[in-house]
C-alpha cells in the first residue's frame, strides 16, 4: 500500500502516513540506509521491529529527501532529523506509520490501532477533571482519542517529569470522525495549552499537537 498520506497541514508542518503493507526484503531495498542505519537497524531481533523501523525511514524520505535520515538519543529515544532541519515526532501502530515533521514547531503525534480493552487500564491515565461518555457506542473511541492525545503531548514535551494522570489534562470533547480539543500540561516545567486534533479511521486512532 505505501504512502497514504503526505499533507501539508500548515506552513512548513507536514504529517505523513504510511500503511505497512511490504515485507522486510521489500522495505530494505525502497530505503536508503547508510552502515550507521544498518548496525542499528540489525539490533533489532524481531522481524516486525525491523519493518516498522524501515517504514519510518520510507514514510520520511518520500516526505522530504531521498537520503533523509532519523536518529535517536541515546536515553530518552527521542527521534531527530539528522541534520536538525526539522522537529520530528514519529508513532506505529499494527500497520501503520505516521511521521509528522516541522522546520520552526514543537510537534506530538501519536497512531493507535483499537484492539485492546482500553477500559480495563483506563483508571490509570484518566483523571477526576477529564470527561468521558458512559455511551458505549462511543466510550471506547473517547477513551483511545484520550490516550493518544496524553501520547502526543508527552512526546512534544520530550518525555520530561511526565504522569499521564497527574501532569496531563484533556478538557471535555465531543467524539466524532475528526476534531480539535485542548490539552493541558501542568508540571514543574511549564503549564501550559496545547490545540489538538483527532482523527479516527478504520479502526485507528491519530492525535496531533503543534506548539
Amino acid at each position: 500500500m505505501g504512502l497514504l498520506i503526505n499533507q501539508e497541514i500548515e506552513e512548513e508542518c507536514r504529517i505523513g502516513l504510511w500503511e505497512i503493507a511490504e515485507d522486510y526484503e521489500t522495505l530494505f531495498r525502497m530505503t536508503y540506509l547508510n552502515d550507521e542505519d544498518i548496525r542499528r537497524l540489525n539490533t533489532f531481533k524481531n522481524i516486525s521491529r525491523k519493518v516498522e523501523s524501515l517504514s519510518v525511514r520510507a514514510l520520511l524520505q518520500q516526505m522530504t529527501r531521498p537520503d533523509a535520515r532519523i536518529v535517536y538519543r541515546r536515553q530518552s529515544r527521542k527521534p531527530y532529523f539528522d541534520d536538525g532541519s526539522y522537529n520530528i515526532s514519529v508513532s506505529h501502530s499494527h500497520k501503520r506509520t505516521s511521521v509528522m515533521l516541522s522546520k520552526n514547531k514543537l510537534v506530538g503525534i501519536d497512531l493507535e490501532f483499537m484492539s485492546h480493552n482500553i477500559e480495563r487500564v483506563a483508571h490509570k491515565f484518566i483523571n477526576e477533571q477529564e470527561t468521558v461518555s458512559d455511551n458505549p457506542s462511543v466510550r471506547c473511541e473517547h477513551l483511545y482519542i484520550h490516550w493518544c492525545a496524553k501520547e502526543a503531548l508527552y512526546k512534544i514535551c520530550d518525555k520530561v517529569d511526565i504522569n499521564f494522570q497527574k501532569n496531563l489534562t484533556i478538557q471535555p470533547f465531543e467524539v466524532d470522525s475528526q476534531g480539535d480539543m485542548i490539552g493541558v500540561v501542568h508540571n514543574n516545567f511549564r503549564n501550559e495549552e496545547y490545540k489538538m486534533h483527532y482523527l479516527l479511521e478504520n479502526n485507528y486512532v491519530l492525535v496531533y499537537c503543534i506548539k
